[in-house]
C-alpha cells in the first residue's frame, strides 16, 4: 500500500494508523489463500459481512472502460467496500474526515475497507487489471450515491 494526500503530494505518506483514524481498514495480508482466508472469516465475523465473492477487471473485458466509468465519479455507499487484492492494483481516492483526498494505491496482499458513507472514487492503474476478494453485509448496499 502507499498512500498520500492529494492537496499535498510532498508531505509525508500516509501510514496504516492514519488510515485506521480516519475510519479506515487496513492490512497487509499474506497472498496465499490458506493464509489470508481466516483473516478474512475473522473479519466476516466481526463486522457482520455475510457474503464473499471475487471479481476481476482487465483489458479482456469488452466493455472494461464503462465499467470503470461507473467507480470514478465521487461517490458512496449505505455499505462498507471490502477489498482484499489478490492480484494486479487499483487506486482508491477517500475523502478524509476533514473533506480532504487521500490517494490510497492498493497491491496483492492489501485490504482495504471503505467505511459506509464514506465518500470515494476508484480507478485502475495503467496495468488496468486488477483481482479482488469482496465482503458483503447486503449485497444490495452496493448502490453507487453520487456527490453532485
Amino acid at each position: 500500500m502507499k498512500a498520500f494526500w492529494l492537496d499535498d503530494p510532498q508531505q509525508a505518506d500516509i501510514d496504516a494508523s492514519t488510515l485506521i483514524s480516519e475510519g479506515i481498514h487496513y492490512e497487509a495480508l499474506p497472498a496465499d489463500p490458506v493464509q489470508h482466508q481466516p483473516s478474512l472469516d475473522a473479519l466476516r465475523l466481526e463486522r457482520g459481512y455475510v457474503t464473499q465473492d471475487t471479481v476481476g477487471l482487465s483489458p479482456a473485458l469488452p466493455n472494461l472502460d464503462a465499467i470503470c466509468a461507473k467507480f470514478s465519479p465521487e461517490h458512496y455507499h449505505d455499505d462498507d467496500e471490502v477489498r482484499f487484492v489478490l492480484d494486479g492494483a487499483g487506486v482508491f481516492d477517500i475523502r478524509s474526515t476533514d473533506d480532504r483526498w487521500m490517494r490510497v494505491v492498493v497491491t496483492p496482499g492489501d485490504l482495504i475497507v471503505v467505511p459506509a458513507k464514506r465518500h470515494h472514487r476508484f480507478f485502475l492503474t495503467d496495468v488496468k487489471t486488477i483481482q479482488c476478494v469482496r465482503l458483503f453485509k447486503d449485497e444490495s448496499g452496493w448502490v453507487a450515491h453520487y456527490r453532485s
